[in-house]
């Protein structure tokens, strides 16, 4: 696949759509505009749609990409490499506001609890790398590996919806600088990681546990 091709036809597209504040009537007419081949336009993409999808893919593994690149990132905590994601993912993100805000008006809301399809992509490279920070964060005991049947599993899961619920929530914020998406994820990040930790509540599954194995 020529990937310069590809590039062009996505760029051509964001160009449009935040130009026309639509996205194109049909993908003929913007084949015709690009001075190309139907066929070339479905050589890469099947849809206008999948662009979108491709959008929000490329905007997780770019933020994935920085936050590794910083010096201190193996140092973090699991709770440091959370908020460093969604932080650089802010950042990168406007970037592209104006066109966010546009293709994010045909999208479901809220989008934590909506099955948009568009981002899919996007969870599943998210979901590789939460993987791998559940991992780590089980090895330094800031994770509870809980015998819950698969509670444990769904982590990942879990911190998407957090994810989303924050993109829908910075799409809608007014103030000053998003100081109040900042807000939010301090908060969003510190609560989701006092409850992915060890709490009082496994503490009194332990016990039951213990009882119920010791009961005569």
């Amino acid at each position: 696949m020529d990937n310069s091709k590809r590039n062009k036809i996505k760029e051509q597209y964001m160009a449009y759509v935040l130009e026309h504040g639509h996205e194109p009537e049909s993908i003929f007419k913007f084949a015709k505009k690009l001075k190309i081949e139907e066929s070339e336009f479905y050589d890469n993409y099947n849809s206008f749609k999948q662009i979108n999808a491709e959008f929000w893919k490329h905007m997780v593994e770019e933020t994935i990409i920085d936050i590794r690149k910083e010096e201190v990132y193996e140092s973090y905590s699991v709770r440091e490499k959370l908020l460093s994601f969604l932080f650089t993912l802010i950042e990168n993100a406007k970037h592209n506001r104006s066109y966010m805000l546009k293709i994010s008006e045909k999208l479901e809301k809220p989008f934590a609890m909506k099955p948009n399809a568009d981002f899919h992509q996007a969870k599943e490279v998210f979901l590789d790398y939460m993987n791998e920070l559940v991992v780590f964060g089980q090895e330094t005991r800031e994770i509870e590996p809980r015998t819950i049947p698969f509670l444990t599993s769904k982590y990942p899961d879990l911190v998407w919806m957090l994810i989303l619920a924050i993109i829908d929530f910075w799409i809608n914020d007014d103030s000053r600088l998003f100081e109040k998406t900042d807000t939010l994820i301090e908060k969003s990040v510190n609560t989701t990681m006092d409850w992915l930790g060890r709490t009082p509540f496994d503490s009194l599954l332990d016990l039951g546990k213990f009882l119920y194995q010791n009961k005569k």
